[in-house]
């Protein structure tokens, strides 16, 4: 790697996936004022949404919304703001 390329803040940080709580020691600048351990050493610490671990493109999995009764309570309220 060279010398004098990365800010000053580039260190190592674990980032934790909310949906599958897994845990990502990664190198990274982001500011965070919250720390944890990872394999018994104390670092900075940020929270993710979504990493590889649960996102449906790299799972395989796929999720579906109820897109029939979210439809059918947006039918309904138009219906009464048409009143």
């Amino acid at each position: 790697m060279k010398k004098d390329i990365h800010p000053q803040d580039y260190r190592l940080v674990i980032f934790h996936d909310n949906a599958s709580g897994e845990d990502f020691l990664i190198s990274s600048t982001i500011a965070t004022e919250e720390t944890g351990t990872f394999d018994g050493k104390e670092y900075p610490k940020t929270n993710v949404e979504i990493s590889s671990l649960s996102h449906p493109f790299y799972t395989g999995t796929e999720k579906r919304l109820d897109t029939a009764g979210r439809a059918e309570k947006f039918k309904a309220r138009m219906a009464k703001a048409g009143k």
